[in-house]
């Protein structure tokens, strides 16, 4: 089994968002909705999460290698966010 690291900066967007810690973690465990991002060469994981009273969709971004798995950030998605990069070809579905 790979190891899942939180980097520094995911650490820091966690909290300046008040997003719980194990979320990123549980959102790359259960996520059914996974891209690839060519502009960034990293891979997106998608979910729909009650954040702060509301259901919405939010983006993990991570790498991944043979070994391990690096969370880099966590965000937020906006409707109009998803459907325009899938459509111009920046996001491609796994």
């Amino acid at each position: 089994m790979k190891k899942i690291y939180y980097t520094d900066h995911l650490k820091l967007r966690l909290k300046f968002r008040k997003i719980p810690y194990e979320l990123p973690k549980k959102i790359y465990q259960t996520s059914k909705e996974r891209y690839f991002d060519k502009e960034t060469d990293n891979f997106v994981a998608i979910k729909s999460i009650n954040h702060k009273g509301k259901v919405r969709e939010l983006v993990l971004v991570y790498e991944e290698t043979l070994k391990e798995i690096s969370l880099i950030t966590v965000h937020p998605l906006k409707k109009y966010q998803k459907i325009s990069r899938i459509k111009l070809g920046r996001w491609k579905k796994l």
